[in-house]
């Protein structure tokens, strides 16, 4: 399995001979390496409708019949655009031929802005445990800090965990350490920081607090060592 990160929350797993995108937030995303047009996913896996994590979804899924899962209520949005989806939703969870997908909870809002600032809601937002050649990743999505992140430690041993760090609209470093404690990763990815200035942070700060767990703060393009 390769595992790479690409600004943002954007991360792309390749695994089963499949290519998958976690919320491919590319154009105006001035943090990523990725091109639209160079992007060729089977699979998109979306934590929830927020316009910084649907990203580019609906183009590149058009160009590449891919099949993009997510919550319910953002699936069928997605869908009504004329995308292939399958609907999930938070506790669901599905064995597909390239991995096991799982939407957890996450405390946060989702909905989509258009061009005309209608707002669009989305459903629950989520996070995403992936599951595949007998390692465990958990992406967080957007998410507070929440007790039950240690019964997702628990019910499911992480190897790899993509933690918003940005504070602002999410878990700060402070929260976001204290996660870790909870869920009880091998290894953790801080995302979601200085993509935009509410969010600027120093992640050696998350790294520094951060206790039990090995940090590996990557930049745009760079693969999680497993």
């Amino acid at each position: 399995m390769q595992i790479s990160y690409h600004g943002h929350s954007v991360v792309k797993i390749i695994t089963n001979d499949t290519t998958i995108l976690i919320d491919p937030f590319i154009r105006g995303n001035a943090s990523t390496d990725l091109k639209v047009e160079e992007q060729k996913p089977e699979v998109i896996l979306l934590t929830h409708g927020h316009n910084d994590h649907v990203g580019d979804t609906v183009e590149i899924a058009k160009a590449n019949n891919s099949l993009v899962v997510a919550p319910n209520e953002l699936a069928d949005f997605i869908g009504w655009q004329g995308v292939n989806v399958h609907n999930m939703h938070i506790g669901g969870a599905k064995q597909f031929d390239f991995g096991k997908v799982k939407f957890t909870q996450a405390f946060h809002g989702s909905s989509y802005v258009t061009e005309n600032n209608e707002i669009i809601y989305t459903g629950m937002p989520s996070g995403i445990l992936f599951m595949a050649e007998g390692l465990t990743l958990y992406h967080a999505g957007d998410t507070a800090l929440f007790g039950d992140m240690k019964l997702i430690g628990e019910r499911h041993p992480i190897d790899v965990a993509f933690l918003p760090i940005g504070d602002n609209f999410t878990m700060g470093p402070e929260d976001a350490a204290y996660a870790v404690s909870l869920l009880k990763p091998k290894i953790v990815v801080p995302i979601h920081y200085n993509t935009f200035p509410p969010i600027a942070q120093d992640p050696q700060v998350f790294a520094d607090l951060v206790e039990g767990a090995e940090v590996q703060i990557l930049q745009a393009g760079d693969y999680v060592k497993l």
